[in-house]
């Protein structure tokens, strides 16, 4: 079953004057609790697709469905109760709320969402232990490096199991140890939860352990391969 659907998916932009295809013509069928990257080089087009999934950007021309909704339908109210309920977001930029703490940041997804007060700060002190910060709860972002922020990012985007998760570069400011273990989590909860992944990455370790990798260039898919079991992908064939 289709969790996420891309029917000729077209997205321009106006860059000084000048009309910029960021996605041209994108067929894509994602199924449920696929644990999938796209890869490609920078301006391929990766972000803008998340983008597009996640309904923070609308499509110029085609159509985009996510659990049989079709967001460019959706009311804005609409739209941010799909995010909320069913997307967790990994950013590149990690978008943490600069005046909360680590364990508010995680825990502000979950009181969006009605959880009660215990239940939210257990839920979050646990997965924010999980990825390895049980030290630095009640610091601030400022207070964190770059690495601990991508972290927290990674712990707010699955504290509410949701049913997708987009995750744009979830292992670029990481060093391996702690990302392989971030993508471990990842991994347990895509097989004991089924949540769908969705990755855009450059690392190759995140492509090695992807079931399915969707390789774009110039804002078109240019190959899509699933991977057979106990296989690897040969990475030098994707500019790895």
């Amino acid at each position: 079953m289709s969790i996420i659907v891309l029917e000729n998916v077209y997205k321009d932009y106006e860059t000084n004057g000048a009309r910029v295809s960021a996605l041209r013509g994108i067929d894509l069928a994602v199924s449920e609790g696929e644990f999938a990257a796209l890869a490609g080089p920078s301006g391929s087009g990766k972000t803008t697709l998340l983008n597009m999934i996640g309904g923070l950007d609308s499509p110029t021309s085609g159509t985009v469905t996510v659990r049989d909704m079709i967001l460019n339908q959706l009311t804005a109210k609409a739209l941010s109760d799909l995010r909320l309920r069913k997307i967790g977001f990994v950013f590149q930029a990690y978008n943490l709320i600069p005046v909360l703490s680590a364990l508010e940041n995680v825990e502000y997804v979950l009181l969006l969402r009605g959880t009660g007060k215990n239940e939210r700060i257990a839920r979050s002190e646990k997965v924010l232990k999980e990825v390895g910060l049980e030290k630095e709860m009640r610091r601030l972002p400022h207070e964190l490096s770059g690495g601990q922020q991508q972290r927290v990012a990674v712990a707010r985007a699955i504290v509410s199991e949701p049913d997708i998760v987009l995750a744009d570069e979830p292992t670029a400011n990481l060093d391996q140890k702690t990302g392989a273990y971030l993508l471990d989590i990842m991994r347990e909860l895509n097989r004991s939860k089924g949540i769908t992944f969705l990755f855009s990455t450059h690392d190759p370790m995140v492509m090695e352990r992807s079931d399915r990798l969707i390789n774009l260039r110039d804002g078109r898919i240019i190959s899509d391969v699933r991977k057979k079991p106990d296989e690897d992908f040969a990475l030098n064939s994707f500019g790895v």
